[in-house]
């Protein structure tokens, strides 16, 4: 399946409130499907930290499910993330490892172990108990709502064809979301009050 294919997939499986991580070759097509206040295309900081600041979101809003959509070559570049993952587990975690052996948009070059590195017996070896391999569009829409009704966190990987994506510009478009989900994520916890302007 293509990108496009894929993220229109999960688009149609996700819940009002699941918040969404994007990063890299999914930021900008998933900002053409998916307009929620709880978007966030992590784009603006070091490649490769999406699956950490997904972890810091599941861990600090327990109640909503975090998504995060990363690419090998951003997954890769942070394996120590899914150690992590499964010694702090956030049962409201998925991270989706959408894999096609490059680097796309730095110019498709070939990931580091490209055609032989498994990122699902890397992520089983670093610990996660819910690791999955959905390898087509009918695997994603027929398996993926019975695997998300268990706690996670849970690790998808899902092979895609290589494409030509452009690395995403971190202009005003992108910029906006990231406002939008802060606002949308400032509610109270238990015992906290809320001010006019925010959390006290």
């Amino acid at each position: 399946m293509n990108r496009l294919e894929c993220l229109n997939a999960l688009h149609e499986l996700r819940d009002p409130g699941t918040v969404v991580v994007t990063t890299m070759g999914s930021a900008s097509p998933w900002s053409g499907i998916s307009n929620s206040d709880l978007d966030f295309p992590s784009v603006g900081s070091a490649m490769g930290h999406a699956a950490d600041f997904a972890m810091g979101l599941a861990l600090a809003r327990p109640r909503r499910k975090i998504w995060v959509f990363n690419g090998d070559g951003s997954m890769l570049m942070s394996l120590g993330t899914l150690v992590t993952i499964a010694q702090t587990p956030a049962p409201n975690l998925t991270v989706f490892v959408l894999e096609n052996g490059t680097f796309e948009v730095t110019g498709n070059q070939p990931i580091p172990g490209a055609g032989f590195i498994s990122f699902v017996r890397i992520a089983r070896g670093a610990g996660i108990e819910s690791v999955h391999d959905l390898d087509s569009v009918s695997a994603v829409k027929d398996r993926l709502p019975a695997l998300l009704r268990y706690p996670g966190p849970h690790f998808v990987r899902i092979p895609i064809e290589a494409g030509n994506e452009p690395a995403p510009i971190l202009d005003c478009s992108l910029r906006i979301p990231a406002y939008r989900l802060r606002k949308t994520l400032e509610e109270p916890r238990a015992g906290e009050a809320r001010s006019e302007s925010g959390i006290l």
